[in-house]
Parts: structure tokens; C-alpha cells; sequence
């Protein structure tokens, strides 16, 4: 019998050290071994969300797409969880007078990224953290996903949303430099992407665009309008990149990093989110059931 104790004690170790290390990215796993990473995550899927546009004279189209995926990956290797790839139907209408924009229609990105959700559901996950790069989607992911109670879902949608911390960006300024408008391919972003993908940055270009904040909108009082962003960066460049910092970068991205962790274990665990929406629904049947 020992002999035989032995090999099914070998089987043992060799599957639950093979178990252990699934890959995190959606696209490298085998169909079969795509049903025990999906337990392993707890049915749960990063989907991290970029968009192809222009960084300034000296970031790469993708930007958005390297910076979302890598906190994703970084996070998902402390934490395990599954890595959606690529994904960068995004809302990018404001620099559709760039080169090399790719700037979907209103109705294409909304109806691509809710077949998306329905598709992780389809194949098992129950909760879905999206992790944005692109500043340009913030008010589209807020209308989204409130709009996902229009009707009932079999899954829950995280949205993540990390918090600056003022030491660490007064760490990275000392690194770096203070940038005085720092919105986009400025100094923080350029600072990531060189502490990611040093071979794609060409920092010795920052400066043969202005970044600066033109403000042609400014005698506009209580007025929002959907120009805003090309009344004040018409080159899409918001910041003066020339002192970006690899080391800053580093600092920047092990910020989210730890809290997009944090933030893995907590939705894993949470069951508060799913009630609530299943009470939700229910209520929603017939709203002149539900207390007063």
C-alpha cells in the first residue's frame, strides 16, 4: 500500500502546485483549465478598459491600454483573479481630431461592453471589476453602471476607484518634478509608462507640443459644455512631461496597485452588493408592494 500511497500523494502535490498557478490572463488559459481558474478567482474577472488615442507628442496610442492592464496583472498576481484582454472600445469623441483615434459611436460602445459583462456571466463569473485608464470614460462607466438596474442581472459590477494619496505624489514630484496641469501625458502618466514600457516613450518630445491650459472657456460661467476639453487642450496634451521619472512611475502604480488588492478581496467576499440587488429586483416586480 505504500508504494501506492506515494503516487496518489505525487498526483496530489503536482495537481494543488499546478492549481496554484493558473495563469491570471484570460487569453493563456486552456478551455479545461479555464473551470478551475474561474473557482480559483471566486467567479471573478478584471476587465481593464483603455482606448486608442493620442498621449501628447510622446506617449503611445495605447497608453490607456498598458497603464489599465498592468495594474490589473500586478494586482491579480497578489490577488489571484481573472484578466480580460484588451479592451478599448471606449468614449473618445473629444479627440476625434487627432491622429490615430479610434473613436466608436455612442451606441456601439454601450451595447459592446454590456455584451461583454453578459458574455463573463454566461461563462460563470458573478463579478465583474472594470479597471479604467481612460479619463474620458468616467461620466459614460457612471451613467452605465447605474443603468445596469434597468433590468435584472445575474452578476455584480465593480467599478474601481482608487484614491490619490498626498505623500506619495509629493514622493513622485521629488522624483520628478511638480507639473502644473498633470491631466493627460503629463508627468504622472508619462512617469507610469516609463516604469512600463520605457521602449515605447519618447520623452524627448515632450516638449514640441504645449500641454499648457488654454482656458477658452473661461469668461463661461456655470456652464459645462461637451468642448470643454479641446477649449482647453486642443493638442490632447494637459501637462509638461519633459522630467518624467521611471522611479516616480513606480510609486504611482504600486499606489493602485495595493489598493486595487484591497479592493479584490473586499468584492470576493462581499455579499451585500448581490442582495441588495436581488431585493432590488424583486421590488422593482411591483413597486406599489414595496414599504412605505
Amino acid at each position: 500500500m505504500k508504494p501506492l500511497f506515494s503516487l496518489f500523494a505525487l498526483i496530489f502535490i503536482a495537481f494543488t502546485s499546478f492549481a496554484q498557478n493558473f495563469p491570471c490572463r484570460f487569453e493563456e488559459l486552456t478551455a479545461p483549465d479555464f473551470i478551475q481558474a474561474l473557482e480559483k478567482s471566486s467567479k471573478t474577472c478584471i476587465l481593464p478598459i483603455g482606448v486608442m488615442e493620442k498621449h501628447g507628442p510622446h506617449l503611445p496610442l495605447g497608453t490607456d491600454l498598458y497603464m489599465s492592464r498592468e495594474y490589473a496583472l500586478r494586482a491579480a498576481e497578489q490577488e489571484y483573479t481573472i484578466v480580460f484582454p484588451w479592451y478599448y472600445f471606449s468614449q473618445i469623441n473629444e479627440a476625434r481630431q487627432q491622429p490615430g483615434t479610434i473613436a466608436y459611436s455612442p451606441e456601439l460602445i454601450w451595447k459592446i461592453l454590456q455584451e461583454t459583462l453578459d458574455e463573463l456571466n454566461r461563462n460563470g463569473f458573478e463579478k465583474i471589476i472594470i479597471v479604467n485608464g481612460h479619463g474620458g470614460n468616467n461620466a459614460f462607466l457612471n451613467y452605465f453602471g447605474m443603468a445596469q438596474l434597468s433590468e435584472p442581472r445575474n452578476y455584480s459590477l465593480y467599478w474601481f476607484r482608487p484614491e490619490g494619496r498626498a505623500e506619495i505624489k509629493k514622493k513622485a514630484e521629488e522624483l520628478s518634478k511638480v507639473d502644473p496641469y498633470d491631466q493627460h501625458a503629463g508627468n504622472s502618466e508619462s512617469s507610469t509608462m516609463l516604469a512600463v514600457q520605457p521602449d515605447l516613450v519618447h520623452i524627448e518630445k515632450a516638449m514640441q507640443q504645449s500641454g499648457e491650459d488654454l482656458e477658452r472657456m473661461k469668461h463661461l460661467k456655470y456652464v459645462y459644455s461637451g468642448i470643454w476639453w479641446y477649449a482647453s487642450y486642443p493638442n490632447h496634451y494637459g501637462g509638461e512631461a519633459s522630467q518624467a521619472n521611471a522611479n516616480a512611475g513606480e510609486l504611482l502604480i504600486n499606489e493602485k496597485v495595493e489598493q486595487l488588492v484591497e479592493m479584490i478581496k473586499l468584492v470576493k467576499s462581499d455579499t451585500v452588493v448581490p442582495k441588495l440587488q436581488r431585493q432590488f429586483f424583486e421590488e422593482s416586480k411591483n413597486p406599489l408592494r414595496t414599504k412605505q
